[in-house]
């Protein structure tokens, strides 16, 4: 991997009198005046830069002195000064800062430079809704601008092209004609490349951008932005700059409310100084506030205090705060829920708070008036659109992915205009547009993840309060963090006072990425290509030490070793080894109790090994029959994995103090002249590992210590009686074991035996020979780990992948045995919706043709990706067969995955790809049922429903567009009529932005 050396940081600060400030103020003060912005670029080895450095300065200083393609009405920050520096070199740049800093300037400069230049731009963001608010902002800035989402598209031919970054993707898989023609690629909110179902997008747009296209990243502040430019630039081969700033034009100031309490505690002030003094208080109401309850014995309702849920004293909780901040003017407030029926209650116990004056009221009523024109008559009296009014003309609203479409945006556009003072919001609010508010309340400070409660992230706790604080507006902005219980005070400075997240790769390989790569496969265009390139294995590589130098000094190291005699030692290990293995076989055979019980008698002198630890000889004491309930009234037993019925009571040599207080015993280092102690062991069966013919006589009160030391006297004296080693018994001769397989596992090791004692090495035990061998052993050994290690890089498990995903394709039928694509991988290519393995084989196997277009939309809402209900699905007739046709299909494909190797639990893999959740509201809503009809047939939050739907007819378009290239006429047909039949009323109402 080539070494893209980092120039060095610079850090630019503006205000440069600030630095002459009197002694007294304090640093941290200073600092904030201090506007600052690190700069830092990655370069390929051997660029050379060939821009004019009067105008452009240098790859380490970009400064632009020539004449600007965008003016400003205000004076650019640092930051962005030196971004447009880089944009003006035409070189790609990473800009990571705060929300509210004002990246949004750095990509409009990019956007004038493509028009100046006559190029064109494509901006992306992560989500649709963005997209939409986006290509509102962009259209008033700039006059030729056009859309593209899976729901809209308008003028797509314009110089600036706003989309979602799936529609990028599919363009670069599809060889779009439009990509010659741009300049500039500006990926909004990069660090979604986090998301775990949809992080992949981004990766393999990056990854397949041509080089000549240079990109602008926009990124909340993340703690590995320079490894991230790293990746761009040993990618594409260019440099990539990145202009840091952690800088906030409105410094915060973060509170914290006891629940139950009164009165707000400042644990964290404008400068970023912790107050620990205001910590401890706040500790001190939660220990006043247990004693309290306790005295009320048992009366727990009184004591107001357990707020989760959004019960009466956790309303009353929020009340307060909101009545607090609209009584000291620190309006509008945004209050972060993270549950989206919290936040509808929270707004609904609002009911005796007014924020709004006569005339605001009037504006709010026709902004509401006219917003709701673009729906039919009978949607317009929703009870979801009626109820909001009321709320709306208080000045007080909700914001969550469950409202309508509509809703959402009219609060959004009522906030921006300064005419919602209270928002009531879920964590997608502090996504996207710069929203800002005076104050952010956060309501709890753990929420659920799919797995657990856990406490909120620095990175999430960084995006959310950065909504608090208008820029130019207002000389502060306040967090308010209401806890109920007490927190340790390191969580909540990590939580208020953290680094940023790093960005870390979500890279997967998808059966939609696999088969287009296949089926372009022309040139760097191949599955390999992506996994070698991506933002995974780069991370990957960047951990692992430098492996393959370390490899070949070991190499060098096993060369220079004297090799003299090598071969000899080698057959004198191997000869040791061999024989080891094979009387571990036979010991196997011999602890069988039925065989070696009769001889273990008192006094008889047995070797013990258990695992790795050898104990050496040991003398038997007794025998007992092991009790049923296994060890557990041995703690210090030597246990086997295999078990064994007996435990043989042993007097083992142990390192001195081993079995006080009941420890387990610790054998002692056969060292001369170490003295331990003779202690009885209770040992397993299956731990003896030589049985010898010899037996000493045993004191019979082994209590005093002088008693066991004196049989150690009587062991050492036999090992120097027998300096061969203490004769074993045999056990065909004196064991009588007469098992013929037996017999000729003795006699193999009798036979390596008289071949190791005759060997030259036995004798003289060459020192010098065995050490270099020993070290060549151990050079060896480390140099196959490493290899192996190599081997297993990321880069290997995802060729693994690769290779068993292909299997899956070959065995469905989407490709032939040499890889080329057939007909039905050429429609699985153009879905990425929904599964698209299962949904061709729905289309090739014929469950499609029976159905009609109606139950057609049904069953395709089962691949949407949606919120669950909680309630029992009830399927008439006409849903049911399709839906266990397609479950059946889906098992199917499950266990052939399995089959081939791929980590898929079959029962998993049919209940997430497999979701009749809406089966029943779009078969009514297919059919001509009013939106009050399908709504009341499901517990799922109304613009869920109509999230679900929209992505529905994408999907079916897809399907639509896949089998018109496999030549399925009927199908076509089929599926066109099945979208045309959802496309009406308020699930395809306008979005207020367009």
């Amino acid at each position: 991997m080539e070494e893209s050396p980092t120039l060095g940081k610079r850090k630019l600060t503006e205000d440069s009198e600030v630095t002459e400030t009197s002694q007294q103020e304090s640093a941290s003060k200073r600092r904030n005046l201090a506007r600052t912005c690190v700069h830092e670029v990655a370069i390929p080895s051997g660029y050379t830069s060939a821009r004019d450095e009067l105008v452009h300065g240098t790859l380490s200083n970009p400064v632009y002195s020539g004449k600007m393609a965008k003016s400003y009405p205000f004076n650019l920050d640092p930051f962005q000064q030196v971004s447009v520096a880089c944009l003006e070199r035409n070189e790609s740049v990473l800009v990571s800062a705060h929300t509210s800093a004002g990246k949004t300037a750095v990509a409009e400069y990019a956007i004038a430079m493509a028009f100046r230049d006559k190029q064109r731009v494509i901006y992306t963001s992560p989500l649709k809704a963005l997209s939409n608010q986006k290509y509102r902002e962009l259209s008033q800035e700039f006059s030729d601008v056009g859309l593209m989402t899976g729901d809209v598209t308008l003028s797509p031919n314009a110089s600036c092209l706003v989309m979602t970054t799936e529609i990028l993707r599919g363009m670069l898989y599809r060889g779009s004609e439009v990509l010659k023609e741009v300049a500039w690629v500006i990926f909004d909110e990069i660090h979604y490349m986090k998301d775990r179902e949809r992080g992949v997008v981004w990766e393999e747009s990056i990854i397949f951008l041509p080089p000549a296209i240079k990109m602008v990243f926009l990124s909340a502040t993340m703690s590995n932005a320079t490894e991230f430019a790293e990746w761009i630039c040993n990618l594409h081969k260019q440099p990539c700059h990145v202009v840091y700033t952690d800088f906030r034009p409105t410094p915060l100031q973060h509170y914290v409310f006891p629940m139950g309490g009164s009165g707000l505690y400042l644990v964290v002030d404008e400068n970023e100084q912790f107050k620990e003094d205001n910590f401890m208080k706040l500790q001190d109401t939660f220990t006043k506030q247990k004693q309290a309850d306790g005295n009320r014995s048992g009366n727990a309702k009184a004591g107001g205090r357990i707020a989760k849920g959004g019960s009466a004293s956790g309303g009353s909780d929020i009340y307060k705060i909101v009545k607090m901040i609209m009584e000291r003017k620190f309006q509008p407030v945004i209050i972060f829920s993270f549950s989206r029926r919290e936040c509808e209650q929270h707004a609904m116990s609002m009911s005796k708070l007014d924020f709004n004056t006569k005339e605001e009221k009037d504006v709010v009523e026709q902004v509401f008036r006219n917003a709701i024109l673009c729906l039919n008559e009978e949607d317009r009296n929703l009870p979801a659109i009626e109820l909001m009014l009321p709320l709306l003309q208080r000045g007080i609203a909700v914001h969550h992915s469950g409202l309508l479409p509509i809703i959402k945006e009219l609060v959004e556009l009522l906030f921006q205009e300064g005419l919602v003072k209270a928002l009531f919001a879920t964590e997608t609010f502090a996504m996207g547009l710069n929203m800002p508010a005076k104050t952010v309340v956060f309501t709890a400070v753990k929420k659920w993840d799919g797995d657990s409660h856990r406490y909120i992230g620095s990175g999430e706790y960084i995006q959310m309060s950065g909504r608090a604080g208008r820029r130019g507006k207002d000389e502060r902005g306040i967090c308010i963090i209401m806890v109920n219980e007490q927190m340790e005070m390191n969580t909540l400075k990590d939580m208020v006072l953290g680094k940023p997240a790093p960005l870390v790769s979500t890279f997967r390989l998808s059966y939609y990425s696999i088969l287009n790569l296949m089926s372009r496969a022309e040139g760097q265009f191949t599955a390999e290509h992506v996994i070698r390139n991506s933002f995974h294995q780069f991370q990957y590589e960047k951990t692992l030490p430098d492996i393959g130098k370390r490899v070949s000094k070991l190499e060098q190291e096993a060369a220079t070793l004297d090799a003299s005699g090598e071969a000899e030692v080698a057959e004198y290990h191997k000869l040791r080894l061999d024989i080891a293995q094979l009387e571990k076989k036979m010991m196997t055979e011999i602890t069988r109790p039925e065989r070696v019980l009769y001889f273990l008698n008192p006094g008889r002198l047995v070797k013990v090994r258990e695992g790795g630890t050898d104990w050496g000889w040991g003398v038997v004491v007794n025998v007992v029959k092991k009790p049923p309930a296994g060890l557990g009234t041995l703690p210090s037993a030597l246990s086997s994995s295999r078990g064994g019925g007996y435990i043989v009571d042993t007097l083992l040599h142990c390192s001195p103090g081993s079995n006080e207080n009941g420890s387990r015993p610790k054998p002692c280092p056969p060292h001369p002249g170490e003295k331990g102690e003779m202690h009885v062991v209770p040992v397993q069966l299956p731990l003896i590992s030589a049985l010898s013919k010899l037996r000493i006589s045993i004191p019979p009160d082994l209590r005093p210590l002088e008693a066991r030391q004196s049989i150690l006297l009587a062991l050492q004296e036999l090992g120097t009686r027998f300096p061969q080693g203490i004769p074993k018994l045999n056990p065909v001769k004196d064991m009588g074991i007469e098992d013929p397989e037996f017999i000729e596992l003795v006699n193999q090791i009798e036979e390596l035996e008289q071949k190791l004692f005759a060997h030259p090495l036995h004798k003289s035990q060459d020192e010098h020979q065995l050490r270099c061998f020993q070290r060549k052993a151990e050079v060896n050994h480390e140099i196959q780990q490493l290899k192996s290690k190599m081997r297993d890089s990321q880069l290997q498990k995802f060729r693994d992948e690769l290779k068993n995903r292909s299997r899956v394709l070959k065995k469905l039928g989407h490709i032939d045995a040499d890889g080329v694509v057939q007909l039905k991988g050429r429609a699985a290519c153009l879905i990425d919706t929904g599964d698209e393995l299962l949904v061709t084989e729905l289309m090739f196997n014929g469950t499609f043709n029976d159905l009609d277009h109606h139950q057609i939309s049904a069953l395709a809402s089962c691949f949407i990706p949606g919120d669950k209900s909680s309630e029992q699905i009830h399927l008439r007739t006409e849903l049911a067969k399709p839906l266990q046709q397609l479950q059946d299909s889906a098992r199917r494909i499950a266990e052939i995955q399995h089959e081939c190797k791929l980590d898929v639990n079959v029962d998993e893999y049919v209940e997430s790809t497999v979701r009749p959740y809406l089966m029943d509201v779009i078969y009514c809503w297919s059919k001509g049922a009013t939106f009050a009809e399908v709504i009341q047939m499901t517990d799922i939050f109304e613009g869920s429903i109509i999230r679900s739907a929209r992505r529905l007819d994408e999907f079916l378009n897809q399907l639509h567009a896949a089998a018109h290239a496999v030549g399925e006429a009927d199908l076509e047909t089929k599926f066109a009529a099945a979208s045309e039949s959802l496309r009406r009323g308020i699930m395809f109402a306008n979005s207020l932005y367009l």
